[in-house]
């Protein structure tokens, strides 16, 4: 997953002098219990204990563990931690349905969207306004969630940049230039696919190039492009989701229609990219073993990357347009049931300072929220540079690609995305299995996508 923003501001004494009374909290007649917190022996108060709930691997299950046990030594707040790995939200679905959601947590963007509109989510604009040692503008302005000026629901988890990860040594062997690092150098497309298709060989050993090539016979992929990571591409090209008003549905625009096409063109015209159908004969670790030479993906890959044995490069995308990154990151929230609002507000900003999590960041899981760990030396020395997640090249490909060019995911605005996305994803589905053209397939289904089409959140 994806994180990260937090403690600015709170003295530590006035943390650790919080508490709550019993008069302010449901409780049964003579029980040591109340909901939401525990009394505290005969002094008449009560202690304080939030739930947190989250997902992720191991790494991220015993780093975000430390740092709720951290904030707890700190603050005098108890944090049960509520770690999730499967069914996330299958799971908290029903928990929220039953009236014992978690104070706090991991929500994935259409259900933190969907719940903020409903009122099931804690504004936190108020929480902010009120906080005089928090200051909004310290985080990077692609994070926050808003479902309409002055009601925000959170931020995300963490920031993920998106970019070109790379085998070295295979590229050096070939002879192909190394994919440049700097937004201003980025390939044109034309380019991207040369350098892919020489990338990309035959059993023979005959690359794409030559006119011999067997495009049924691959033993080697010059790439490997999720085309569900397309947004990159349309934005490049000029096209969107929505168009700019928010009230037509972009997809459909020729701007967006063409770069789509164009990367179903790597799977079917240019044979360069596995199709879906081959994907799955591919190891997971495609180019460590070298069958993928070149990938595209999100900053969390760098976490399995670096626990790899191989030579890993980093540049930034190819460009139709203009160059880009795709910004994702689902948001932490805080959910209105919670009997605790200022201790979960102190939470959630503890766990979105970057030294909280430091070691999900450093180890290439996680980019920070704050705008200077991305500007000053000092703090891009602790995570983005000298060491093995994050190669040469990154504090360009990655780092200021994201604060300079990012582009956030439809998830972020769009409202009613479920809904779209429900004729949105078989029909791209008929594109990416080569059985229709882009044009085809989105033209097909826009008179249905477009009573659905409520504009953006935020506006």
């Amino acid at each position: 997953m994806r994180i990260s923003k937090f403690l600015a501001g709170i003295a530590l004494p006035a943390l650790l002098a919080i508490t709550v009374s019993l008069s302010g909290c449901s409780g049964s007649g003579g029980s040591d219990q109340s909901e939401g917190g525990t009394k505290d022996g005969g002094n008449g108060e009560e202690k304080v204990t939030l739930k947190f709930a989250f997902w992720g691997d191991t790494i991220e299950k015993k780093t975000v563990t430390e740092a709720l046990e951290s904030f707890e030594q700190k603050t005098g707040i108890q944090v049960e931690p509520m770690h999730i790995p499967a069914d996330y939200l299958t799971k908290l679905t029903t928990m929220v349905a039953g009236n014992v959601a978690p104070d706090l947590g991991y929500l994935s963007s259409g259900a933190a969207l969907s719940w903020g509109k409903d009122g099931k989510l804690l504004n936190l604009a108020p929480l902010i306004e009120e906080d005089k040692e928090f200051k909004k503008e310290d985080y990077l302005d692609q994070v926050w969630y808003e479902i309409e000026p002055g009601n925000t629901i959170g931020m995300s988890t963490a920031v993920e940049g998106y970019g070109l990860m790379y085998n070295k040594d295979m590229l050096l062997e070939a002879g192909v230039e190394l994919p440049p690092t700097q937004a201003d150098k980025a390939w044109d497309w034309d380019t991207f696919i040369q350098y892919a298709k020489k990338l990309t060989l035959d059993d023979q050993g005959r690359n794409a190039l030559d006119p011999n090539f067997n495009p049924n016979k691959i033993k080697q992929f010059g790439l490997q492009y999720d085309p569900y990571n397309m947004m990159a591409a349309v934005v490049s090209n000029g096209g969107n989701f929505l168009t700019e008003d928010g009230k037509g549905f972009g997809l459909a625009k020729p701007e967006a229609i063409d770069a789509i096409q164009k990367l179903a063109d790597l799977m079917y015209v240019h044979h360069v990219s596995p199709t879906p159908l081959q994907t799955k004969s591919l190891p997971d670790m495609a180019l460590q073993t070298k069958k993928v030479a070149m990938t595209v993906s999100g900053n969390w890959a760098l976490q399995a990357f670096a626990e790899q044995d191989f030579n890993l490069g980093v540049g930034v995308l190819p460009k139709l347009m203009k160059s880009n990154t795709l910004l994702d990151g689902a948001p932490t929230v805080i959910f209105k049931s919670t009997k605790h609002p200022k201790e979960a507000w102190m939470l959630y900003k503890y766990m979105a300072d970057p030294e909280s999590v430091l070691p999900l960041i450093e180890g290439g899981l996680w980019m920070p929220l704050k705008k200077e760990w991305y500007t000053n030396p000092d703090l891009i020395n602790k995570w983005a540079s000298g060491n093995k997640a994050h190669p040469e090249g990154y504090t360009d490909a990655y780092m200021k690609q994201t604060i300079e060019n990012g582009i956030r995911t439809p998830g972020f605005e769009v409202k009613n995305l479920d809904k779209i996305n429900a004729l949105v994803t078989p029909a791209l589905d008929l594109v990416w299995t080569g059985k229709k053209s882009a044009e085809e397939a989105l033209k097909e289904i826009e008179p249905k996508v477009q009573p659905l089409i409520e504009g953006y959140y935020g506006k």
